[in-house]
């Protein structure tokens, strides 16, 4: 830990940024319950983000048009205008590089800041994200929740904890007894496949993963197992990567079970596909080239791909270009172990008048 302890790492978090942005611009949202994406007749569209006056009423991300009205009848449904929240994010961003160029985003709205050394001279972390608050509100009408602590994973979970407009630090004292007490699903790759199976081990918290050695939870969790390990010890040592470019985006899982029906296969790539937008739209990103990763039981590995020659125009497409590479796999008698979606190859789309009818995209904040 002893690299890490001389960090300072800010992680800010925008407060539901869209419906925000959206709420700023419009006096008629102010202090109103708002879903960005969906469709008030609810035929088909899911929510990509609601205001806090939406999530009283029990109002999420990813939720179906028909459930967000049903629980609240009075929910404004609002179409995407992801122009104004990359606009947005550029001048956040902009106040973001008067105090540090150690920037690391990792969407629109939310981005790693290493204040280890400041441009101001300010020489304390919490001061630096109180002003960049500060200034976020001041200058741009939006608030955001900061985290800060001495590495990235800390960081992140700080953020989270005080929202909206919250700021929270936790300093090296208390990194330990912190994740001892975080439960496992608030983890760093843990999906709900994975909570479940470690919740079925009797593992709840971290504290219940650290009676484990490294040994035993790669044995269980493969290499995300020496990550578990460490982390629960308070032990993150990646930096801040400001120059990373972004290749590629995608997300796969290990099952607890092998699957066997293409049935079970479709609706695990429906559920990768539902992650994968999520984080191509949350980072401004458009793919023209799909690639599939199935892994077999005996652990033997194959990939397929494809490219088209516009742009991936929504989840339905996605989802329906992964079904078809997974039609050119040999599935017959075969028991799958992992399945993956990677997306590649970015572009933009053509410019093309809007369609009233067209179906927003999938967008989760």
């Amino acid at each position: 830990m002893e690299n890490s302890k001389q960090r300072k790492i800010i992680h800010i978090d925008m407060d539901a940024f869209y419906a925000s942005v959206e709420q700023r611009d419009n006096a008629g949202y102010r202090g109103k319950p708002i879903a960005v994406g969906g469709s008030p007749e609810g035929r088909g569209g899911v929510v990509a983000t609601a205001s806090y006056e939406a999530r009283k009423f029990g109002v999420r991300s990813a939720m179906s048009s028909k459930l967000a009205k049903q629980r609240c009848p009075d929910l404004i449904f609002v179409r995407p205008r992801f122009e104004a929240y990359k606009e947005a994010s550029l001048k956040i961003r902009e106040i973001f590089k008067r105090y540090t160029d150690l920037i690391e985003p990792l969407s629109l709205d939310e981005a790693y800041l290493d204040v280890s050394e400041d441009k101001r001279n300010i020489g304390s972390a919490i001061e630096i994200a109180k002003q960049i608050k500060d200034a976020i509100k001041d200058e741009l009408q939006l608030t955001a929740s900061a985290g800060i602590s001495i590495n990235k994973f800390v960081a992140k979970i700080a953020s989270d904890l005080d929202k909206p407009n919250g700021l929270t630090f936790i300093g090296p004292s208390r990194i330990e007894s912190f994740m001892e007490a975080l439960p496992v699903e608030k983890f760093f790759g843990v999906g709900k496949v994975t909570a479940d199976r470690m919740k079925r081990m009797g593992l709840f918290t971290g504290a219940d993963l650290k009676k484990l050695t490294e040994d035993q939870l790669i044995s269980h969790f493969g290499k995300s197992g020496r990550f578990y390990y460490k982390i629960v010890r308070g032990i993150d040592e990646r930096e801040v990567q400001s120059s990373r470019e972004t290749k590629s985006v995608g997300a796969e899982d290990t099952f607890p079970y092998d699957l066997r029906s293409l049935d079970e296969m479709h609706d695990e790539l429906d559920k990768l596909s539902t992650v994968v937008n999520e984080r191509m739209r949350r980072n401004g990103l458009q793919a023209r080239t799909v690639t599939l990763k199935v892994k077999y039981h005996d652990f033997k590995q194959v990939t397929r791909s494809t490219s088209i020659a516009d742009v991936i125009a929504d989840i339905g497409q996605l989802r329906s270009l992964a079904k078809q590479l997974l039609a050119t796999v040999d599935i017959e008698e075969k028991r799958i172990r992992l399945l993956g979606i990677t997306l590649s190859n970015f572009g933009s789309r053509p410019e093309r008048p809007e369609s009233p009818t067209e179906q927003l995209p999938l967008d989760l904040i």
